[in-house]
């Protein structure tokens, strides 16, 4: 009976290219009394993984908290099995707005002390008592009150990329700091204030709103769903967008753009960007802001010691950094001598550049039933990206391409970019048919990577 996942990553993002079919990104959190969280994780394992369920997810006696993947005609299978349960029964499911077939690799499931590690030893504690949930348009109301104090309960690689205007950005690594440095910030308003708090997808500020009630806060809201649920309130009730820039993620997309602001800058050389990457370097992954110029003359790396590793042979690499692999631990850095351009703390409200609007991310979100219908198929591998002439590079690997046909461009950096082939040239010439074995060269009015992919959309 198997309970763990035995693929590695690279073979699973082969199959998943090889099926073809349209996957769904989504996260949800419950805070319910678990008594046997071992079996209770065992159970979602034998349920999830014939549904080829991916992601990351944490059990623990005070519940559950998931992000994960799915081929989108298991939907409301999955649904189902987490259904059965009472505590999940009618449960949000955070969609994601920007999809991603390889935002997860692997099926994780693990039983941890805490579904959100607070730092907190104190039996009293009713993590239950909750502050007031609010919808998006409440929360922009609440935000024009002088009297409200906003503060992101993420940490500071989160905020850096993009916040709620005007909010408190604590400066640290983990959510666990940030409670005592913000109820230490906040000692005297605990009775005249209205303290209003938002994360990623709702989870940290379920306890953070509970801890803070606990500690004598009397006026205690936070954002319903986090800023992913406010993402989709926003769009489809056509409001206005009080977060700018974009909402980072736990997967490897790394973000969602919520507005085409730009507030960050890469921390190597400072121009206005916010891609995360993780420095090539096996021996250090750190997170870090790069664009895509720095990329390049970097080879993806945070120093110009990490590249000198690189391009050391593979066995002194390894007995380089011997005992400090970090491969599983890339969420918890982000600050180094090296990034000169690095921001925590406080952080402005002014955008610095507006990003240029890939073709998903100005369009209407299908409805979920229409998405879930929707099929893809592999036909092509990014070669390379001229850039002065936005033109992009592809071998055809299976399948035909047509004049006319929808095509899709997915990759970990680069999204998911859909859009209508108008023009193409076959082998250096103008033509309207490409079959496998043949170079595909197109314009492309974004940059495109080695690691993308070109699908034919089906239906």
């Amino acid at each position: 009976m198997q309970l763990y996942n035995t693929m590695r990553a690279e073979e699973r993002a082969e199959l998943i290219d090889q099926a073809g079919k349209q996957r769904l990104t989504l996260s949800f959190y419950a805070y319910a009394k678990i008594e046997d969280p071992k079996k209770f994780r065992d159970d979602l394992f034998l349920a999830w993984n014939p549904l080829d369920v991916l992601g990351r997810i944490y059990v623990a006696n005070e519940g559950i908290n998931a992000q994960l993947s799915l081929p989108a005609d298991y939907f409301y299978q999955f649904k189902d099995t987490i259904e059965a349960y009472d505590f999940m029964k009618g449960i949000r499911l955070n969609i994601a707005r920007e999809h991603d077939d390889h935002s997860f690799l692997k099926l994780t499931i693990k039983v941890r002390h805490k579904i959100v590690a607070d730092g907190l030893d104190d039996s009293t504690f009713d993590v239950t008592n909750k502050g007031i949930h609010l919808k998006a348009k409440e929360f922009n109301q609440l935000l024009e009150d002088p009297n409200t104090i906003v503060v992101d309960f993420r940490n500071h690689y989160e905020s850096e990329i993009g916040h709620f205007k005007g909010a408190i950005t604590p400066d640290v690594d983990t959510f666990r700091e940030s409670l005592p440095i913000i109820e230490e910030q906040l000692k005297d308003f605990k009775e005249d204030k209205n303290l209003l708090m938002y994360c990623t997808g709702g989870i940290r500020c379920e306890k953070a709103s509970a801890f803070f009630k606990h500690k004598g806060f009397k006026n205690v809201y936070q954002l319903e769903g986090g800023i992913i649920e406010y993402a989709r309130q926003i769009e489809q009730e056509g409001l206005p967008s009080k977060f700018i820039g974009k909402n980072f993620v736990f997967d490897h997309r790394l973000g969602e753009r919520i507005t085409n602001d730009i507030v960050s800058q890469c921390h190597q050389c400072g121009k206005p960007c916010d891609n995360h990457t993780n420095c090539v370097n096996d021996g250090c992954h750190l997170l870090f802001i790069q664009c895509d110029e720095c990329k390049e003359k970097m080879d993806n790396c945070c120093s110009a010691e990490c590249q000198e590793i690189i391009h050391l042979p593979l066995a002194e690499q390894v007995n380089l950094r011997r005992g400090i692999q970090k491969g599983n631990m890339i969420f918890k850095k982000g600050k180094s001598d090296a990034l000169k351009f690095k921001h925590t703390g406080e952080l402005s409200d002014v955008s610095l550049a507006i990003a240029e609007p890939g073709f998903n991310e100005l369009a209407k979100q299908k409805p979920l039933r229409e998405r879930i219908k929707r099929k893809k198929v592999l036909v092509a591998k990014a070669q390379h990206y001229y850039t002065k002439a936005q033109v992009g590079l592809f071998l055809m690997e299976n399948h035909e391409l047509t004049i006319g046909d929808r095509i899709l461009i997915s990759g970990p950096t680069t999204g998911n970019e859909e859009f209508v082939l108008e023009k193409m040239f076959v082998n250096g010439t103008e033509n309207s048919l490409a079959k496998p074995g043949d170079k595909l060269t197109f314009t492309v009015p974004f940059r495109i990577r080695l690691s993308d992919k070109l699908y034919k959309i089906l239906s």
